[in-house]
């Protein structure tokens, strides 16, 4: 990596526990305004600290060398009957705009890659907001394909309650 002061090398990424989860719910926050959803945040900080005290999801939290929290990806486990093997799920990726452009997001995966890797699983994935082509392209760089053929479904709210009293 370079010397420059915009290189990635410039940046720490860490584990984050429960203590970190003030910064991840303050970038969590500003992903939602990026992707024009802040209106969906109803969770609340004390909420990712529990979670994340429970294993129920981990998180990466990047760092510039003056300890600016720049970054974060968050993910969890999931399971593919069809590999019988665990997958790392990235729930989240989210880089600062003033962080970006520098390789810091490509490291976060990267990290995560490895992480995959290491435990044996079979799959590492995410989705991506349909108009978001800089991050598609971005994912495509890296090796990540599109899979059309599979359309995520959701039930919430109101729908989740119903379906569970049914």
């Amino acid at each position: 990596m370079s010397d420059s002061p915009l290189s990635a090398d410039r940046y720490s990424i860490q584990p984050a526990g429960p203590a970190e989860a003030p910064l991840l719910f303050e970038l969590v926050r500003a992903l939602a305004e990026f992707e024009r959803l802040a209106h969906e945040v109803t969770g609340s900080e004390e909420q990712l600290r529990e979670s994340l005290a429970r294993g129920e999801c981990h998180a990466l939290l990047a760092r510039a060398a003056d300890g600016t929290p720049a970054g974060f990806a968050l993910y969890f486990f999931n399971y593919s009957t069809f590999l019988t093997r665990r997958g790392l799920y990235l729930e989240d990726l989210f880089v600062r705009p003033e962080h970006r452009g520098r390789g810091l997001g490509a490291r976060l995966l990267v990290q995560l890659a490895k992480m995959a890797v290491e435990r044996g699983c079979g799959r590492f994935e995410w989705a991506v907001l349909d108009w978001n082509e800089e991050a598609m392209r971005f994912y495509r760089s890296l090796g990540a394909v599109g899979v059309k053929e599979w359309i995520i479904h959701r039930v919430t709210g109101d729908a989740l309650r119903a379906l569970a009293a049914r």
